[in-house]
């Protein structure tokens, strides 16, 4: 790609992200409560490698180092989550005052740096207390969120005015609720379907706080999304398709705009509408957001296969169709990514949408001292360049947050997929910037 920043508008948002869970270790630091992180990661073959969150890239005691590197890459926003059990360590009820002190100190940082935070209300780390509890399953739930999230607002409102409710939680309920990949490792759709909907009415009930308490806040949400394709133009193909797409692109932003839970004869949607009977719930499942955040890391071939439960499809991997992929095997694709972000658009009631994460991981390549990562430079024009041509087809795009910042504690893959722009030593946790991280400094910097 040959546009440098200035090719998006000198308003555009440029930002690295990070997440608590990922990235600020300290876990049991100045009293801070477990997460289901924490816990989840204790049980033997959940993470790869046996990495744990409790290490990570100690972020919690580095950050004023962490940030100068945001700055010195040419960044003018750093997203971040707050951590639910460093501010509430039982989840709700006693406020630990040092994990207040620690957000503030963070926040005036970036703000002295000139740096706009953002920031994401739920990151996926649930206090572990209130997993006990049943966690996102629980009907009292959106009771818990709603007082850790009016805490937040009231707390922090008059520093920051960049909010996002939630981050994925097609990731965190489909993998947390239903697969038992993630945290807290629950399964069945008995577990899933509470999940989805508290999370729908939180994400909702999370914007009308943060209106209510910040003045002049900017308020949007976090979707991941895939454009779902069939494996051949059979029709048991594309019908397997389209019910994957309802799942991983529609199911939480349809009832956010309004227009309940999709369905589409899909049985599995008959099941959700039944048990949660969502036809009372169709106004505390909206809300009006100034922009929503699209999340897209691959697309996703799919072929019929009946013995598949409910979707009756099975993914053909990129590595079996031979299509440039990520270390992960994840799909390359920036013509998908340009639809998606098209799609999104055309929804029509969608205010703006901000790009707030996107990223890759590769085998990092170390030559004479430096980080060679030029996969992920090569993936980074790309996607921008999709950035670029939907802006200039009428998409409201007003930001980009690269994911991410530094290697970190990357889920279930623990500590071998690395997505950063920063190399981190995990033993020593010396920082070296990668190739790509210079890459964005001469991008963003450029005249």
């Amino acid at each position: 790609m040959q546009h440098t920043a200035s090719a998006f508008g000198k308003d555009f948002l440029w930002g690295v992200a990070i997440a608590a869970a990922q990235n600020e270790g300290a876990w049991n630091t100045d009293g801070r409560g477990p997460s289901i992180w924490d816990v989840f990661a204790r049980r033997q073959g959940k993470i790869k490698g046996g990495g744990k969150p409790t290490d990570n890239c100690d972020f919690y005691h580095r950050y004023k180092d962490d940030l100068l590197l945001v700055k010195a890459l040419g960044f003018n926003v750093f997203r971040f989550s707050f951590s639910w059990s460093r501010i509430f360590p039982d989840g709700i009820g006693k406020v630990n005052k040092e994990g207040v002190a620690f957000y503030h100190k963070l926040i005036d940082e970036c703000l002295q740096l000139d740096l706009i935070p953002f920031v994401t209300i739920y990151h996926w780390d649930l206090p572990q207390a209130l997993q006990k509890e049943g966690g996102w399953t629980s009907v009292h739930m959106l009771k818990w969120f709603t007082r850790y999230a009016t805490f937040l607002a009231e707390e922090f409102g008059s520093k920051v005015k960049h909010w996002i409710v939630l981050n994925e939680p097609m990731g965190f309920t489909s993998l947390g609720y239903m697969l038992g990949k993630h945290a807290p490792g629950k399964t069945g759709l008995e577990n899933f379907f509470p999940a989805i909907h508290n999370a729908v009415l939180a994400q909702a009930e999370g914007g009308r706080i943060v209106r209510k308490h910040v003045r002049n806040a900017v308020i949007g949400t976090s979707f991941s999304c895939s454009e779902v394709m069939p494996f051949t133009n059979k029709k048991e193909d594309i019908e397997a398709a389209k019910r994957l797409d309802i799942l991983l692109n529609r199911l939480f932003i349809e009832p956010t705009l309004g227009r309940n839970y999709p369905h589409d004869d899909f049985p599995l949607m008959d099941k959700l509408h039944m048990q949660t009977k969502a036809w009372r719930y169709t106004d505390r499942m909206q809300f009006d957001f100034d922009f929503i955040g699209i999340q897209n890391y691959f697309s996703v071939t799919v072929k019929h296969n009946a013995l598949v439960p409910y979707i009756q499809g099975t993914e053909v991997t990129a590595k079996t169709r031979k299509v440039p992929h990520t270390a992960l095997g994840w799909e390359i694709n920036s013509d998908s990514f340009y639809r998606m972000l098209k799609r999104y658009w055309n929804y029509g009631s969608v205010k703006s949408i901000i790009v707030s994460e996107n990223g890759a991981s590769f085998k990092d390549v170390v030559k004479n001292g430096a980080i060679n990562d030029n996969e992920r430079i090569a993936y980074f024009k790309q996607y921008l360049a999709a950035v670029h041509k939907a802006k200039q087809e009428g998409v409201k795009v007003q930001g980009y947050f690269a994911w991410t910042l530094m290697d970190n504690f990357e889920w279930n893959e623990g500590f071998n997929a690395r997505f950063g722009l920063v190399h981190v030593d995990f033993n020593t946790q010396l920082r070296t910037i990668k190739d790509s991280g210079y890459w964005w400094r001469n991008f963003l910097l450029a005249k």
